[in-house]
């Protein structure tokens, strides 16, 4: 699927559900995978002829693995001139050393959100987009704002 085609889906899907309002500012939550990438090229490029005004702004939050390195992201966010944002984080220390937790995902998606949540708030956004395809969905995803996009995405891809 090329960029024009991804284009067409989520505009129709963000007209199809008023996903975007005039004035938005939009958090892209990006874990550096292709889901959320996709997202945050796509909105960006969607900004140049969209009839709304929206802003766009990038979030990784960093849960302090080891030997993740975010500067091809930063570069990357760079090069298209979209702000980018890494929220340093010991969320891995705490889930699994501190808390040595048997379900890790769980606390972990709960501590990202509670970290991204106040920080995008602090930024100015009013919206957080959150790149989750069909075989991520969970209940948290589905309050998110592009899930509705993304199911159609997903339907219409395959």
């Amino acid at each position: 699927m090329n960029l024009q085609q991804v284009l067409s889906l989520t505009r129709k899907c963000i007209d199809k559900y008023n996903l975007i309002s005039n004035g938005d500012i939009i958090a892209v939550s990006c874990s550096g995978g292709k889901d959320s990438i996709t997202l945050a090229v796509a909105l960006n490029a969607l900004k140049r002829f969209y009839p709304l005004d929206f802003e766009i702004k990038v979030v990784t939050v960093n849960t302090g693995f080891k030997n993740i390195n975010f500067d091809i992201l930063k570069r990357y966010f760079d090069d298209l001139d979209i702000e980018y944002y890494i929220i340093d984080t010991n969320i891995a220390d705490i889930v699994f050393n501190i808390r040595k937790e048997s379900n890790p995902c769980a606390l972990c998606s709960k501590m990202r959100k509670g970290v991204i949540n106040p920080f995008v708030k602090s930024l100015g956004c009013n919206k957080i987009a959150l790149g989750h395809n069909k075989d991520k969905e969970n209940i948290g995803a589905k309050k998110s704002l592009f899930n509705a996009c993304l199911q159609y995405l997903d339907k219409n891809i395959i």
